[in-house]
């Protein structure tokens, strides 16, 4: 397989997860806005934005801060190279380029995703926001059953491998931004928070269900944490998210001959990651734990970029 091929199929799995991730997250955003018993406020959308890495591109917008245009800077918006339109445009254009490499199933998800955005120049209402947001995540999870019905070959391993990667960058971030949202200034952690918050939390990656089947507690920050850092039961978990890029490098290997410094790096993540403990998150402080594992993650991805000479 030549290099670009591989960085083109990387980066369409990293296109079409933080695609579906942004859709979620604007879903929840404004769930939480307009459903919640208080409203989520300006500093919810400032942590929307956060969290898909656009908050500095708003600002440069000089736009108000409004659920209006930060729903347009996520969905629609050309300036911003993480918004979903930007994503889903990038992910087509990979997608070309490999076109023989994928499913008619897999490149027909990509094509209408693309079709639902291109002609979308302004969002009215919020029904008209939801709308777009269930067509993009039907259009991603179509994507992902196209994937699973696939040649389990290394073209197939190298859009999983960009998919765990970006899932795991995603979840860390929206739990480092969104907790210390959550728990105001001189409150202890597990203090009394904002139920429907937790739940938007959860909800943007899709786990409110899974948080109920393994916690009878209620809603709790740590426990919260918990699932979306050390459950593998969990898609979106972090430790599930290093154990998938774990094996998926293993088998790039063996049927490439690939290997270097990036499966070193994800042996030695995967196993300080088997070894941490629930308390050992919050002795350390979280902040501290997350911000350590989101650059662990960027320096795995140019270690990836350079074994296989994506550059």
């Amino acid at each position: 397989m030549l290099s670009r091929t591989a960085a083109s199929l990387y980066w369409l799995g990293r296109y079409v997860e933080r695609a579906e991730f942004t859709a979620q997250l604007v879903e929840a955003t404004l769930r939480l806005d307009q459903l919640a018993a208080r409203p989520a406020g300006s500093d919810a959308w400032a942590s929307a934005l956060a969290v898909a890495s656009a908050d500095g591109g708003f600002t440069a917008s000089g736009e108000r801060m409004d659920p209006a245009a930060v729903t347009r800077h996520l969905l629609l918006s050309t300036a911003n190279p993480s918004s979903i339109r930007s994503c889903i445009e990038a992910a087509r254009h990979n997608s070309r380029a490999v076109r023989t490499a994928l499913s008619r199933e897999a490149w027909i998800s990509i094509n209408r995703a693309w079709i639902s955005v291109r002609e979308r120049l302004q969002l009215g209402n919020a029904e008209e926001i939801l709308t777009l947001v269930e067509e993009v995540k039907s259009d991603a999870r179509g994507f992902e059953g196209a994937l699973n019905r696939m040649l389990h070959n290394e073209a197939r391993a190298f859009i999983a491998l960009g998919t765990a990667v970006e899932r795991a960058n995603g979840t860390a971030r929206l739990l480092d931004v969104k907790y210390h949202l959550l728990l105001p200034e001189g409150e202890p952690v597990g203090g009394a928070v904002d139920r429907d918050q937790w739940t938007g939390i959860l909800r943007t990656v899709s786990a409110v269900t899974a948080y109920r089947w393994l916690y009878r507690e209620g809603l709790k920050p740590w426990l919260v944490a918990e699932l979306l850092i050390l459950r593998d039961e969990l898609p979106r978990s972090l430790t599930n998210s290093i154990e998938r890029i774990g094996t998926l490098l293993t088998r790039i290997a063996q049927r490439t001959g690939w290997q270097g410094e990036a499966d070193r790096l994800a042996r030695a993540q995967r196993r300080q990651m088997r070894e941490t403990s629930a308390a050992a998150l919050f002795q350390g402080g979280l902040h501290e734990y997350l911000d350590r594992f989101l650059g662990e993650i960027a320096e795995l991805d140019r270690a990836i970029s350079q074994q296989f000479r994506f550059t």
